[in-house]
């Protein structure tokens, strides 16, 4: 199965506060964009699940 890129959008929480972020990440499919950006968001600012939201997943398109 090919990767595809994808973009993913929601907030965390960090300091109290509802943070927004914005990432692309290379993944199979949309549950696993998802699983990426619970990865790399909680071991970047050891945040756990339930302190990470995400809003939208929207697959890339090439050249864009």
């Amino acid at each position: 199965m090919k990767a595809q890129s994808y973009r993913v959008e929601g907030t965390f929480q960090m300091d109290g506060k509802w943070r927004p972020y914005n990432k692309l990440v290379s993944a199979p499919n949309e549950a696993q964009a998802r699983e990426r950006i619970y990865t790399l968001l909680g071991s970047k600012h050891r945040l756990k699940r339930r302190e990470i939201r995400v809003a939208k997943v929207e697959a890339q398109v090439e050249g864009e």
